[in-house]
């Protein structure tokens, strides 16, 4: 029993012997956090503008379904053809019957609102033809028909300014 004691003893004051982090090591914890860090900010960032452009296309695509619903009540004659407008909160054209509005409230998630917003519905054969064009601070959709409303690069241009 006494040898057992003298044992726990010995452990004991071993552990309390053993010293801590050097330095050294606890900068080269602190450098790979920082490089993940570096990585996952940059992950990111990239994640955030998709889910921008993610929110245009759904905005372009949100005033293809209002369009649809304004033909719904006021069918377009043959070979004509009609702008609705939506600019932020004011649209013209696309109001119902009882003055509320299709589309309530269209920002731009890159800035403000958008400068220019509408879609143009064409008549053809008893077939509509929906085409959007959408200007916000940061990209823009010209004339993009229903199934080109996509994220990619050859549909959501850059916007330039002068």
């Amino acid at each position: 029993m006494l040898e057992k004691m003298k044992m726990i003893w010995q452990d004991a004051k071993q552990l309390k012997d053993e010293r801590g982090l050097t330095l050294v090591e606890l900068l080269v914890v602190v450098v790979i956090l920082g490089i993940i860090a570096a990585i996952a900010v940059v992950a990111i960032g990239g994640i955030i503008e998709n889910s921008k452009k993610d929110a245009m296309v759904a905005d372009a695509k949100q005033m293809v379904s209002s369009a649809k619903l304004y033909t719904a009540s006021n069918p377009v004659k043959a070979g004509e053809s009609v702008e609705l407008v939506f600019v932020g909160t004011e649209t013209k054209d696309a109001t119902k019957a009882d003055g509320s509005k299709y589309i309530s409230n269209l920002q731009d998630p890159f800035g403000e609102n958008y400068t220019t917003a509408l879609v143009k519905i064409t008549e053809g054969g008893g077939n509509y033809t929906y085409a959007t064009t959408l200007v916000g601070s940061k990209f823009k959709f010209e004339n993009k028909g229903e199934k080109a409303l996509t994220k990619d690069s050859t549909n959501l241009a850059p916007v330039t300014k002068p």
